[in-house]
């Protein structure tokens, strides 16, 4: 867990995101992403989980063009050029769903329930999409 919940040791605030919406259909996938990176823009130590549906956000060749829509992959792809590198995946989740780390996006962690419950207790704040 060392690796996920991370020092803080400035006035940086940990703000968690986690995300539960699949990518398409809703908005909340869209939101809780444009939230995120507006704090990482404010150098806030900024966690993003996906949990339930939201592992679908994390699937490898999504192309939303057919439905008018920006794919969301994309964005997730560059949320470590923003200075979120502590990103995770509900490992539940992803095996609920008949998914595996080979089918999501590099460079996201695989963590437990209970890791993401004290992700959740060191955070300040925490949205829940």
């Amino acid at each position: 867990m060392s690796d996920t919940v991370a020092n803080n040791s400035s006035n940086k605030k940990r703000i968690t995101f986690i995300s539960r919406a699949a990518p398409y259909g809703r908005d909340k996938a869209a939101l809780c992403l444009d939230m995120a990176l507006a704090c990482a823009v404010f150098e806030q130590q900024v966690n993003y989980v996906f949990l339930e549906d939201g592992v679908y956000q994390l699937l490898k060749g999504q192309d939303a063009t057919a439905i008018n829509s920006k794919t969301l992959g994309n964005a997730l792809e560059t949320l470590e050029l923003y200075g979120i590198d502590n990103i995770c995946v509900d490992q539940k989740s992803l095996q609920q769903r008949g998914l595996s780390e080979a089918d999501i996006l590099a460079g996201i962690q695989l963590i437990d329930r209970e890791s993401i419950s004290e992700l959740i207790k060191a955070s300040d704040t925490v949205f829940n999409l």
